[in-house]
Protein backbone atom coordinates (compact mmCIF):
# COMPACT_ATOMS: atom_id res chain seq x y z
CA UNK A 1 0.00 0.00 0.00
CA UNK A 2 0.92 3.16 -1.38
CA UNK A 3 0.70 6.51 1.23
CA UNK A 4 -1.60 7.65 -1.75
CA UNK A 5 -3.40 4.44 -0.99
CA UNK A 6 -3.68 4.90 2.39
CA UNK A 7 -4.90 8.65 2.45
CA UNK A 8 -7.82 7.24 0.04
CA UNK A 9 -8.72 4.70 2.04
CA UNK A 10 -9.21 6.71 5.25
CA UNK A 11 -11.64 8.68 3.37
CA UNK A 12 -13.60 5.44 2.13
CA UNK A 13 -13.31 4.34 5.79
CA UNK A 14 -14.66 7.50 6.74
CA UNK A 15 -17.46 7.80 4.16
CA UNK A 16 -18.96 4.44 5.20
CA UNK A 17 -18.22 5.19 8.61
CA UNK A 18 -20.91 7.71 8.52
CA UNK A 19 -23.14 5.76 6.14
CA UNK A 20 -22.97 2.38 8.61
CA UNK A 21 -24.24 4.78 11.34
CA UNK A 22 -20.91 4.60 13.47
CA UNK A 23 -20.22 7.89 13.50
CA UNK A 24 -22.84 11.40 12.98
CA UNK A 25 -24.55 12.45 9.81
CA UNK A 26 -22.43 15.88 10.97
CA UNK A 27 -19.33 14.40 9.63
CA UNK A 28 -18.07 15.41 6.12
CA UNK A 29 -15.16 13.28 4.97
CA UNK A 30 -12.93 15.23 3.60
CA UNK A 31 -11.80 14.77 -0.57
CA UNK A 32 -8.24 14.42 0.66
CA UNK A 33 -6.02 13.58 4.29
CA UNK A 34 -2.85 14.79 5.18
CA UNK A 35 -0.75 11.48 5.89
CA UNK A 36 2.68 11.90 6.60
CA UNK A 37 6.22 10.51 7.32
CA UNK A 38 6.07 9.67 11.28
CA UNK A 39 8.19 12.14 13.21
CA UNK A 40 11.53 10.70 15.03
CA UNK A 41 9.95 8.94 18.29
CA UNK A 42 6.65 8.49 16.87
CA UNK A 43 4.75 4.91 15.99
CA UNK A 44 4.46 3.26 12.74
CA UNK A 45 5.66 4.11 9.32
CA UNK A 46 3.08 7.17 8.73
CA UNK A 47 0.36 9.01 10.76
CA UNK A 48 -2.57 11.08 10.21
CA UNK A 49 -4.08 14.46 12.68
CA UNK A 50 -7.68 13.37 10.51
CA UNK A 51 -9.71 13.08 13.29
CA UNK A 52 -8.85 16.35 14.61
CA UNK A 53 -10.53 17.80 11.68
CA UNK A 54 -13.49 15.89 11.48
CA UNK A 55 -14.17 16.12 14.68
CA UNK A 56 -13.83 19.61 15.12
CA UNK A 57 -17.14 20.29 12.88
CA UNK A 58 -19.44 17.04 14.16
CA UNK A 59 -19.22 18.05 17.86
CA UNK A 60 -17.62 14.66 19.06
CA UNK A 61 -14.26 13.82 20.36
CA UNK A 62 -11.36 12.98 18.05
CA UNK A 63 -10.53 10.05 20.12
CA UNK A 64 -13.53 8.65 19.30
CA UNK A 65 -13.52 9.39 15.13
CA UNK A 66 -10.17 7.76 15.62
CA UNK A 67 -10.95 4.58 16.81
CA UNK A 68 -13.75 3.86 14.40
CA UNK A 69 -11.42 4.44 11.56
CA UNK A 70 -8.56 2.53 13.28
CA UNK A 71 -10.76 -0.70 13.63
CA UNK A 72 -11.91 0.15 10.15
CA UNK A 73 -8.86 0.39 8.37
CA UNK A 74 -7.23 -2.52 11.13
CA UNK A 75 -7.61 -5.15 8.59
CA UNK A 76 -7.05 -3.73 5.04
CA UNK A 77 -4.36 -5.77 3.04
CA UNK A 78 -0.78 -3.59 3.04
CA UNK A 79 -2.01 -2.45 6.68
CA UNK A 80 -0.26 -4.12 9.36
CA UNK A 81 -1.70 -2.10 11.95
CA UNK A 82 -3.13 0.95 13.15
CA UNK A 83 -2.25 2.13 16.65
CA UNK A 84 -3.90 5.88 18.26
CA UNK A 85 -1.36 8.06 20.07
CA UNK A 86 -2.33 11.64 22.03
CA UNK A 87 -5.89 12.55 21.76
CA UNK A 88 -6.85 11.02 18.52
CA UNK A 89 -3.49 10.65 15.80
CA UNK A 90 -4.15 7.62 13.79
CA UNK A 91 -0.66 5.51 13.14
CA UNK A 92 0.21 3.40 10.65
CA UNK A 93 2.11 0.51 10.25
CA UNK A 94 2.01 -1.06 6.55
CA UNK A 95 3.01 -4.47 5.67
CA UNK A 96 5.97 -5.33 4.17
CA UNK A 97 6.33 -4.82 0.49
CA UNK A 98 9.21 -6.64 -0.97
CA UNK A 99 12.06 -4.61 -2.84
CA UNK A 100 10.85 -6.21 -6.38
CA UNK A 101 7.39 -5.20 -5.93
CA UNK A 102 8.06 -1.94 -5.43
CA UNK A 103 10.64 -1.65 -8.45
CA UNK A 104 8.26 -3.32 -10.44
CA UNK A 105 5.73 -0.75 -9.16
CA UNK A 106 7.41 2.14 -10.24
CA UNK A 107 8.22 0.31 -13.79
CA UNK A 108 4.59 0.02 -14.58
CA UNK A 109 4.22 4.23 -13.10
CA UNK A 110 7.08 5.07 -15.98
CA UNK A 111 4.77 3.97 -18.88
CA UNK A 112 7.24 2.31 -20.96
CA UNK A 113 8.90 5.35 -21.04
CA UNK A 114 11.12 5.81 -18.19
CA UNK A 115 9.05 8.96 -16.90
CA UNK A 116 7.62 7.67 -13.70
CA UNK A 117 4.50 10.12 -12.37
CA UNK A 118 4.48 11.88 -15.69
CA UNK A 119 2.25 9.78 -17.77
CA UNK A 120 -1.47 11.98 -18.09
CA UNK A 121 -4.33 12.89 -20.83
CA UNK A 122 -3.58 15.47 -22.90
CA UNK A 123 -0.33 16.72 -23.77
CA UNK A 124 1.12 18.59 -20.63
CA UNK A 125 1.65 22.41 -21.18
CA UNK A 126 4.80 24.36 -22.36
CA UNK A 127 5.53 27.94 -20.73
CA UNK A 128 4.65 29.42 -23.66
CA UNK A 129 1.48 28.30 -23.79
CA UNK A 130 0.11 29.06 -20.15
CA UNK A 131 1.21 33.12 -20.67
CA UNK A 132 2.36 35.98 -18.60
CA UNK A 133 5.19 37.11 -16.77
CA UNK A 134 8.11 34.87 -16.52
CA UNK A 135 8.19 33.12 -13.52
CA UNK A 136 4.65 33.40 -14.03
CA UNK A 137 4.37 31.10 -16.50
CA UNK A 138 7.25 28.28 -15.08
CA UNK A 139 4.74 28.02 -11.79
CA UNK A 140 1.79 27.86 -13.20
CA UNK A 141 3.09 25.06 -16.39
CA UNK A 142 4.25 23.28 -13.42
CA UNK A 143 1.27 23.37 -11.11
CA UNK A 144 -0.85 22.31 -13.97
CA UNK A 145 1.21 19.79 -15.39
CA UNK A 146 1.61 18.17 -11.84
CA UNK A 147 -1.77 18.28 -10.90
CA UNK A 148 -3.04 16.27 -14.43
CA UNK A 149 -0.35 13.83 -13.35
CA UNK A 150 -3.19 13.04 -10.33
CA UNK A 151 -5.65 13.04 -12.77
CA UNK A 152 -7.18 16.41 -12.52
CA UNK A 153 -8.42 18.35 -15.14
CA UNK A 154 -6.94 21.20 -16.83
CA UNK A 155 -9.38 23.80 -15.54
CA UNK A 156 -8.83 22.74 -11.96
CA UNK A 157 -5.46 23.42 -11.73
CA UNK A 158 -3.39 26.41 -11.87
CA UNK A 159 -5.91 29.69 -11.52
CA UNK A 160 -5.31 29.75 -7.85
CA UNK A 161 -1.84 30.21 -7.85
CA UNK A 162 -0.21 33.33 -6.62
CA UNK A 163 3.46 34.08 -8.18
CA UNK A 164 5.52 36.78 -6.98
CA UNK A 165 7.27 38.14 -10.24
CA UNK A 166 11.51 38.18 -10.51
CA UNK A 167 13.46 40.66 -8.83
CA UNK A 168 14.24 43.27 -11.80
CA UNK A 169 17.60 43.69 -10.17
CA UNK A 170 18.23 40.10 -11.05
CA UNK A 171 17.64 40.69 -14.71
CA UNK A 172 17.25 38.30 -17.86
CA UNK A 173 17.65 35.22 -15.33
CA UNK A 174 17.14 32.83 -18.54
CA UNK A 175 20.65 34.40 -19.76
CA UNK A 176 22.27 34.22 -17.19
CA UNK A 177 21.41 30.73 -15.86
CA UNK A 178 19.86 28.94 -18.72
CA UNK A 179 16.33 28.02 -19.13
CA UNK A 180 16.99 24.83 -16.74
CA UNK A 181 18.80 26.23 -13.78
CA UNK A 182 16.65 29.40 -13.33
CA UNK A 183 13.30 26.97 -13.77
CA UNK A 184 14.80 25.09 -11.25
CA UNK A 185 15.17 28.50 -9.06
CA UNK A 186 11.89 30.14 -9.62
CA UNK A 187 10.50 26.52 -8.76
CA UNK A 188 12.65 25.93 -5.69
CA UNK A 189 10.39 28.52 -2.64
CA UNK A 190 6.80 28.71 -2.92
CA UNK A 191 5.14 30.78 -5.93
CA UNK A 192 4.26 33.59 -3.43
CA UNK A 193 7.60 34.23 -2.27
CA UNK A 194 10.39 36.16 -4.59
CA UNK A 195 13.25 33.42 -5.93
CA UNK A 196 16.57 34.02 -5.55
CA UNK A 197 19.63 32.85 -8.11
CA UNK A 198 22.73 31.73 -6.05
CA UNK A 199 25.70 31.38 -7.80
CA UNK A 200 25.70 27.41 -7.62
CA UNK A 201 23.07 27.37 -10.27
CA UNK A 202 25.85 27.57 -12.72
CA UNK A 203 28.41 24.86 -10.73
CA UNK A 204 29.00 21.52 -11.94
CA UNK A 205 30.04 20.05 -8.82
CA UNK A 206 27.90 18.72 -5.68
CA UNK A 207 27.61 21.60 -4.30
CA UNK A 208 24.56 22.16 -6.32
CA UNK A 209 21.34 20.70 -5.65
CA UNK A 210 20.54 21.47 -9.80
CA UNK A 211 23.82 19.72 -10.70
CA UNK A 212 23.29 16.35 -8.20
CA UNK A 213 19.67 16.08 -9.42
CA UNK A 214 20.54 15.74 -13.16
CA UNK A 215 23.61 14.46 -11.99
CA UNK A 216 22.04 11.21 -10.61
CA UNK A 217 20.05 10.55 -13.22
CA UNK A 218 22.88 10.71 -15.36
CA UNK A 219 24.68 8.12 -13.59
CA UNK A 220 21.41 5.58 -13.25
CA UNK A 221 21.69 5.62 -17.30
CA UNK A 222 25.40 5.48 -16.52
CA UNK A 223 24.66 2.25 -14.60
CA UNK A 224 22.67 0.41 -17.15
CA UNK A 225 25.41 0.94 -19.91
CA UNK A 226 28.43 -0.34 -17.52
CA UNK A 227 25.83 -3.62 -16.53
CA UNK A 228 24.86 -3.92 -20.52
CA UNK A 229 29.15 -4.04 -21.00
CA UNK A 230 29.16 -6.35 -18.02
CA UNK A 231 26.90 -8.55 -19.75
CA UNK A 232 23.80 -7.91 -17.16
CA UNK A 233 20.95 -5.78 -17.03
CA UNK A 234 18.64 -5.31 -14.21
CA UNK A 235 15.95 -7.31 -12.73
CA UNK A 236 13.43 -6.51 -10.01
CA UNK A 237 14.86 -8.77 -6.81
CA UNK A 238 16.03 -8.82 -3.10
CA UNK A 239 19.25 -6.71 -2.92
CA UNK A 240 21.02 -9.17 -0.74
CA UNK A 241 20.52 -10.74 2.68
CA UNK A 242 22.60 -8.55 6.02
CA UNK A 243 25.27 -10.90 6.66
CA UNK A 244 26.26 -12.22 3.59
CA UNK A 245 30.18 -11.25 2.58
CA UNK A 246 29.62 -7.64 1.23
CA UNK A 247 26.07 -8.10 1.28
CA UNK A 248 24.87 -5.83 4.58
CA UNK A 249 26.47 -2.43 3.39
CA UNK A 250 24.28 -3.03 0.33
CA UNK A 251 20.93 -3.48 2.15
CA UNK A 252 21.28 -0.60 4.66
CA UNK A 253 22.58 1.65 1.56
CA UNK A 254 19.54 1.46 0.25
CA UNK A 255 17.32 2.25 3.16
CA UNK A 256 17.14 5.82 2.05
CA UNK A 257 17.17 4.92 -1.47
CA UNK A 258 13.70 2.78 -1.22
CA UNK A 259 12.59 5.42 1.63
CA UNK A 260 12.60 8.75 -0.24
CA UNK A 261 11.15 6.99 -3.46
CA UNK A 262 8.22 5.00 -1.57
CA UNK A 263 7.06 8.68 -0.54
CA UNK A 264 7.22 9.93 -3.99
CA UNK A 265 3.34 9.51 -4.90
CA UNK A 266 2.87 11.29 -1.70
CA UNK A 267 4.35 14.60 -2.53
CA UNK A 268 3.00 14.21 -5.82
CA UNK A 269 -0.28 14.07 -4.18
CA UNK A 270 0.57 16.86 -2.03
CA UNK A 271 1.97 19.12 -4.47
CA UNK A 272 -0.55 18.89 -6.97
CA UNK A 273 -3.10 19.58 -4.17
CA UNK A 274 -1.35 22.71 -2.56
CA UNK A 275 -0.55 23.72 -6.12
CA UNK A 276 3.41 23.42 -4.93
CA UNK A 277 6.00 22.36 -7.47
CA UNK A 278 8.60 23.29 -4.59
CA UNK A 279 7.42 20.14 -2.47
CA UNK A 280 8.40 18.34 -5.44
CA UNK A 281 11.94 20.05 -6.04
CA UNK A 282 12.99 19.11 -2.38
CA UNK A 283 11.89 15.90 -2.86
CA UNK A 284 13.83 15.06 -6.06
CA UNK A 285 17.25 16.53 -4.09
CA UNK A 286 16.29 14.01 -1.37
CA UNK A 287 15.81 10.93 -4.02
CA UNK A 288 18.98 11.74 -5.49
CA UNK A 289 21.35 12.51 -2.68
CA UNK A 290 20.16 8.91 -2.14
CA UNK A 291 20.73 7.51 -5.37
CA UNK A 292 24.30 9.24 -5.63
CA UNK A 293 25.02 7.36 -2.40
CA UNK A 294 23.78 4.04 -3.64
CA UNK A 295 25.17 3.71 -6.90
CA UNK A 296 28.67 2.57 -5.41
CA UNK A 297 26.84 -0.65 -4.27
CA UNK A 298 25.59 -1.69 -7.71
CA UNK A 299 27.89 -2.86 -10.02
CA UNK A 300 30.28 -5.69 -9.44
CA UNK A 301 33.52 -5.10 -7.76
CA UNK A 302 37.08 -6.62 -8.82
CA UNK A 303 36.66 -10.06 -9.58
CA UNK A 304 33.04 -10.73 -8.60
CA UNK A 305 30.69 -12.00 -11.28
CA UNK A 306 26.99 -10.20 -11.65
CA UNK A 307 24.87 -11.65 -9.67
CA UNK A 308 21.26 -11.74 -8.66
CA UNK A 309 21.92 -9.40 -6.15
CA UNK A 310 23.56 -7.08 -8.77
CA UNK A 311 20.75 -7.09 -11.16
CA UNK A 312 18.08 -6.58 -8.10
CA UNK A 313 20.61 -3.51 -7.35
CA UNK A 314 20.78 -2.33 -11.07
CA UNK A 315 16.92 -2.53 -11.23
CA UNK A 316 16.49 -0.21 -8.32
CA UNK A 317 18.73 2.54 -9.63
CA UNK A 318 16.82 2.16 -12.63
CA UNK A 319 13.66 2.70 -11.47
CA UNK A 320 15.35 5.81 -9.27
CA UNK A 321 16.27 7.16 -12.49
CA UNK A 322 12.86 7.17 -13.69
CA UNK A 323 11.18 9.25 -10.92
CA UNK A 324 13.94 11.60 -11.60
CA UNK A 325 13.35 12.03 -15.35
CA UNK A 326 9.61 12.08 -14.37
CA UNK A 327 9.98 14.68 -12.10
CA UNK A 328 12.08 16.92 -14.21
CA UNK A 329 9.43 16.37 -17.11
CA UNK A 330 6.76 17.31 -14.58
CA UNK A 331 9.10 20.77 -13.46
CA UNK A 332 9.56 21.08 -17.45
CA UNK A 333 13.14 20.99 -16.86
CA UNK A 334 14.98 18.93 -19.68
CA UNK A 335 16.75 15.89 -18.75
CA UNK A 336 20.57 15.59 -19.32
CA UNK A 337 21.64 14.64 -22.11
CA UNK A 338 24.16 10.93 -22.10
CA UNK A 339 27.55 11.95 -21.41
CA UNK A 340 26.12 15.28 -20.89
CA UNK A 341 27.11 15.86 -17.13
Amino acid sequence: MTPVDLSRSVVRALRRAVEDGELPVGVVAPERVVVERTRPGGVGDYASPVAFGVAKGAGVAPRAVAEVLASRLAGLPGIERVEITGAGFLNFVLAETSVAEYVRSIRAGAGGVELYGFAAPGTPPSTAEVGGELRECVVRAAVQRIVRSQGVGVGESGAAVRVAPVAKRDGDVRARFGAGAAAWAMLSVPGHETPVFPAWLLVQDESSEFFRVRYALDRARALTRNAGQLGFRGEPGELGEPGEPGESGEVRGADALLAALRDQPLVLEAAAHHRAPERLVRQLVVIADALLDFQYHVLPRGDEKPSAAHRARLALAEAAGAVLAGGLALLGIDAPDDHHL
